[in-house]
């Protein structure tokens, strides 16, 4: 005998949400999943009438259904918003060329204008050439720094007021137990906030519309909907640490489909204890950017690459700042240590 949608109570239901486990028509879930984003948006004020907002697209599922449900909200809702696309081609051949098609694809169903900033142009360098150098150890550590800047300077590019990108709530409780592990206190505080202030110049908000929205169901989404999504997963990231988390991760939610959640409200409020030292945030002297440090991780890890050296980004060399501002030879130790490379 077939279920009935427990929404409406008439038509057959076609799945059991993951976050709820309630049983839904395609209807009913297509309204409930996009008031929960709605919700979401409204109750954390993530937007003000008359922002433009870039939406971070990578043509994967969660930057296509968040460039759906945002044009489908702000009519729907009358946001006010300008929204735009806006993609880094980080220079993977065989992935990043075919996911960019996706994106331009999207920019014409969703008639939404779109930027693309590439590495080679910011940076000189593509994630092709950088593991050539690098191996398959440390490469996401290179993508992830040169990316989250690579966002920032298209968003300034097109001037504008907020960037909001497709993490969802398994990538934030994933970010959680990745910064447990490592005992990074300073990214744990800040890595549930749904939105960040602008933190400096040359540093544009941002938001996450989708922090409580589980993959599952984001896949769900995008299956019935029939969605025009890439679905390839990068090829250099099969070492990637986030994987262990991310397969922790499905094995709690198999057991407590809560424990997505239950980490994300454990994040959410954590205090840290007075007198804990906290990372002082400043600017990069060199390109301006926000860091912690004299050189921000990008410059770091760019003037690695330019010298040669591509472990003098990976790890902790902060007494090195000082010698590659005044620009002064390193010792052959510490040369013979940064080119160490482990495949």
């Amino acid at each position: 005998m077939p279920i009935l949608c427990s929404s409406c109570g008439q038509k057959r239901a076609v799945l059991k949400r993951p976050k709820t486990g309630h049983s839904l028509c395609k209807e009913c879930f297509f309204w409930a999943f996009e008031e929960e984003v709605h919700q979401t948006i409204v109750s954390a004020h993530l937007f003000n009438p008359g922002e433009t907002v870039g939406i971070g697209a990578s043509g994967g599922k969660d930057s296509t259904v968040l460039a759906h449900v945002m044009k489908v909200l702000n009519e729907r809702y009358n946001y006010g918003l300008k929204l735009l696309l806006l993609s880094v081609d980080e220079g993977i051949t065989g992935y990043r060329d075919d996911s960019l098609e996706t994106v331009k694809r999207n920019q014409q169903q969703y008639e939404l204008p779109l930027k693309i900033v590439s590495y080679e142009e910011l940076y000189g360098w593509t994630m092709d050439a950088i593991v050539k150098q690098v191996g398959l150890k440390n490469n996401c550590t290179f993508c992830g720094v040169f990316r989250r800047q690579a966002l920032d300077r298209g968003a300034m590019m097109l001037n504008v007021d907020k960037i909001c990108t497709g993490h969802n709530a398994d990538d934030v409780a994933e970010t959680v137990l990745m910064n447990v592990l490592r005992g990074d206190i300073a990214r744990l505080r800040r890595c549930t906030a749904i939105s960040t202030a602008s933190e400096g110049e040359g540093v544009v908000p941002r938001c996450k519309p989708l922090k409580y929205a589980y993959e599952k169901e984001i896949v769900l989404y995008a299956y019935f909907k029939k969605l025009d999504y890439f679905s390839t997963e990068c090829i250099y990231s099969p070492n990637a640490y986030r994987g262990y988390a991310r397969a922790f991760l499905k094995d709690l939610e198999s057991v407590r489909p809560s424990a997505i959640m239950d980490i994300i409200h454990s994040g959410e409020n954590l205090s840290v204890r007075e007198g804990v030292r906290m990372p002082v945030q400043g600017n990069c002297t060199r390109c301006g950017y926000i860091s912690s440090q004299a050189l921000c991780k990008s410059c770091v890890l760019l003037e690695g690459l330019n010298r040669g050296l591509p472990r003098l980004g990976i790890g902790k060399h902060h007494r090195l700042h000082g010698k590659i501002l005044a620009q002064e030879p390193l010792t052959q130790e510490e040369e013979r240590k940064l080119k160490a490379i482990d495949y």
